[in-house]
């Protein structure tokens, strides 16, 4: 299972609150059936590379249905296959050395 990081940021709207906007790509992935959860900067998503890359796509369509004409999305996807990882053991992982 990979890990990845996503953002997705509305650019131009009329107002500085984007929170309705990126509500609209966290729906799209907590309806993937994937793993999904919200920080404060972006989304963190377990699952197959390619379902991850897919759902980016959803994730950046739904933000640009609607009012925005401009969105701007990052990823970053941690992929490994010599152990089973998830988003909880890699933060787990950190915290046993603090």
């Amino acid at each position: 299972m990979a890990v990845m990081d996503i953002a997705v940021v509305p650019v131009g709207t009329s107002s500085p609150s984007i929170s309705e906007h990126v509500a609209k790509a966290v729906l799209v992935a907590r309806e993937s059936g994937l793993e999904a959860t919200v920080t404060a900067m972006g989304t963190v998503v377990t699952g197959e590379v390619g379902e991850l890359l897919a759902l980016a796509g959803k994730m950046h369509k739904a933000v640009m249905s609607g009012k925005v004409v401009r969105c701007v999305t990052t990823i970053h996807i941690d992929d490994r296959t010599d152990k089973p990882m998830s988003a909880k053991s890699k933060v787990a992982a950190v915290e046993a050395r603090l």
